[in-house]
């Protein structure tokens, strides 16, 4: 089965106490997939996959798979810290029927493309699973085109690459390079922001977190293109601009998303780490413009938080006791200067 289409890299659930939500993971799951996304995207990193632990990891797949039930394929995220715990994931996501793995560079050391070369070539060789590699440079060693071109060539277990570095003019000299040499190699985007001019220059689909959000809105993009409706394709694609750009700039990602979600009628829970006040007041204010935004694009739910967050009157900062005193402080040291 060919990997193509729009793949959703989902949030994971939180309980109250801090555990996976299992119940609101399989609702979420069945969601996506009623919606009709070609493919679910377990632990990349919309689920926090390296704020949870591995046997979380697993859990996640674990849960997703047996909701799932084989009706879309999942590209299970596999990114650990080391060959040994990489290869272990990817025999339990290919025992609970995945397609495929993704797999980052390596992350923390900086090595060089020799090194990152020769762990791409170690896991392929060992792997039962198909794998895309995984370019992320924000967060890891970025993958370099050189070595993606080698990797394609001499391994056939590795069947694409997902890029989210958000580098356009990359992700078109890789199609230059790649496609002609191995016509069937998977091309991803994981950036929603490029998603429609990724598939005009010949990619094959994304892992686009924003699918967990507005699934409708991105497969809309995805089927236009497919039927020549490139005007539809463009109008859409710049009417969700400022969506994403609100969910980046919520910060503490992907909190900007999980309160996205929250919108769309599930629980997400507590965040996995902690925020500070004034964090946390970005945040209201952002899920306020979020709703408005969704709200606008013809989603009820939305439109009803949007209109409650306008009738509510404003909340302010709270200030501590030691912000106070502070405050004491400063005047009463400018008044005896």
């Amino acid at each position: 089965m060919k990997i193509q289409g729009i793949y959703t890299p989902n949030i994971v659930p939180f309980g109250q106490g801090g555990a996976i939500n299992e119940h609101e993971l399989r609702r979420m799951t069945s969601w996506l997939i009623a919606k009709g996304i070609h493919g679910l995207y377990p632990n990349g990193s919309s689920g926090e996959f390296i704020r949870l632990s591995f046997e979380e990891r697993l859990r996640v797949v674990q849960i997703m798979a047996s909701e799932n039930r084989g009706r879309v394929p999942i590209l299970a995220g596999a990114a650990e810290a080391n060959i040994d715990l990489v290869l272990k994931a990817c025999r339990n996501y290919a025992d609970l029927g995945c397609i495929a793995v993704s797999i980052t560079g390596p992350y923390y050391y900086k090595v060089s493309q020799e090194s990152i070369e020769q762990y791409f070539r170690d896991i392929a060789a060992r792997s039962p699973i198909d794998i895309l590699l995984y370019n992320i440079p924000q967060f890891s060693n970025e993958i370099s085109l050189p070595v993606v071109q080698r990797l394609a060539r001499d391994c056939p277990r590795i069947i694409g690459i997902k890029d989210s570095s958000r580098d356009f003019p990359r992700f078109c000299t890789m199609l230059a390079q790649i496609k002609p040499l191995r016509p069937d190699f998977v091309c991803f985007t994981g950036t929603e922001e490029i998603l429609f001019p990724s598939l005009v220059m010949g990619g094959d689909g994304g892992t686009i977190a924003s699918s967990g959000i507005i699934p409708e809105v991105i497969l809309k993009i995805y089927q236009d293109f497919q039927a020549g409706n490139y005007a539809e394709c463009r109008r859409v694609q710049l009417k969700i601009q400022e969506l994403i750009s609100t969910m980046f700039a919520a910060g503490n990602f992907p909190e900007g998303f999980r309160a996205a979600v929250a919108l769309r009628g599930f629980d997400p829970g507590p965040p996995r780490y902690p925020m500070g006040p004034q964090e946390q007041v970005n945040l209201e204010e952002a899920k306020g413009k979020l709703a408005c935004i969704l709200g606008e694009c013809g989603y009820a739910e939305a439109a009803r938080e949007c209109e409650l967050r306008r009738k509510a009157p404003a909340v302010s900062l709270p200030v501590s006791r030691l912000d106070v005193e502070k405050i004491v402080r400063a005047v009463v040291s400018k008044y005896h200067s």
